[in-house]
C-alpha cells in the first residue's frame, strides 16, 4: 500500500487550498452542489484535514466543534482514489484526534448512499431524510 498521511491543514495555507480544491472538484463539479452552498463561514473556524498519498492530495474533510458534539463534514475523496480506504483513514484519524482531546460525541449529515459506511464507525442515523446540495441526506450521530 502507498504511504497515506492525514494532516491538519490550516485554512489559509497551500494544504488548505488543496482541500478546498478537492471539495470544489467533487462536490461542485462532479455532484453539482452550488458553490455558495459548499463553502461558507464554517470553513473559517473549522479544523480541516487533508489526506496525502504518494505526494498528492486525494482526500479532505472538516471538523466543526460545537458545544454538544464535533461535526464531521465535507468528507471528499478524489475520484481516482475512491475505494482505496482514504475516507476510512480520514474518519479514523479525525475521531482519534478528537478523542485525544477528551471529546467523544460526533455528528454528521451523510448522503443516504453513504450511511452504511458511517455505521461502521459507530454512527446511527436519526430523523427524517432531507435534501442538502440537491442530494438526499440523513443526520447521524454517535452515542
Amino acid at each position: 500500500m502507498s504511504d497515506t498521511v492525514v494532516l491538519i491543514a490550516p485554512v489559509f495555507s497551500m494544504l488548505g487550498n488543496a482541500g478546498f480544491s478537492l471539495r470544489r472538484e467533487v462536490f461542485v463539479r462532479e455532484q453539482h452542489v452550488p458553490d455558495e452552498e459548499e463553502f461558507g463561514a464554517d470553513d473559517l473556524t473549522a479544523t480541516h484535514l487533508v489526506t496525502i498519498r504518494d505526494g498528492e492530495g486525494c482526500g479532505a474533510m472538516r471538523l466543526i466543534r460545537k458545544p454538544e458534539h464535533v461535526k464531521i463534514g465535507r468528507v471528499v475523496v478524489r475520484r481516482d482514489h475512491r475505494g482505496e480506504g482514504i475516507a476510512k483513514a480520514m474518519v479514523i484519524a479525525a475521531m482519534e484526534m478528537v478523542a485525544a482531546g477528551g471529546e467523544s460525541r460526533f455528528h454528521l449529515d451523510a448522503q443516504v448512499d453513504k450511511i452504511g459506511f458511517y455505521e461502521r464507525f459507530g454512527f446511527a442515523a436519526y430523523g427524517p431524510e432531507f435534501i442538502d446540495g440537491g442530494m438526499p441526506h440523513r443526520a447521524m450521530k454517535t452515542y
